[in-house]
Formats: structure tokens, sequence, C-alpha cells
């Protein structure tokens, strides 16, 4: 599940990929960006399901691992 706590992401789409979702969102009676904001939820959980974005603890361990601290001095 996603965190509570909600991030602004400014995107610049195509006019024909913008009308659409306008057109998507007027139908369904939202607004265009609680649409956008639930296709990318619905898609990221897709992604997760299907195990094509890691884990929060694979992330992690991953993070640790490529910084290493530097001891000069």
């Amino acid at each position: 599940m996603l965190d509570a706590v909600s991030k602004r992401v400014h995107v610049t789409l195509p006019d024909k990929v913008f009308d659409a979702l306008e057109r998507w969102a007027d139908d369904q009676g939202r607004p265009v960006a609680n649409l956008v904001a639930y296709l990318v939820e619905k898609a990221i959980e897709e992604a997760e399901t299907q195990g094509r974005i890691p884990s929060e603890k694979e992330h992690q361990q991953k993070q640790s691992s490529t910084s290493t601290p530097s001891n000069s001095g």
C-alpha cells in the first residue's frame, strides 16, 4: 500500500493524452488529477505484483551497497 502522505508531481502530457484523460475523467465525474493519481497507483500496484518494482527492503539494500562513506582526512 502506498503512503498516506500526498506528494505533488508536475507532468507535461501531449495534448492527445490530456484530451483523452479529460474525456475519461468527465465521464466519471471526477477531476483529471484524481483520475491520473488513481491510474498511477493502480499501475504501481500491478508492477509490484509482477515483480517489476523492487520491494522497499530490496531498494534500501541496493542503496546501502552502492553508497560507501568517504573517509578522507
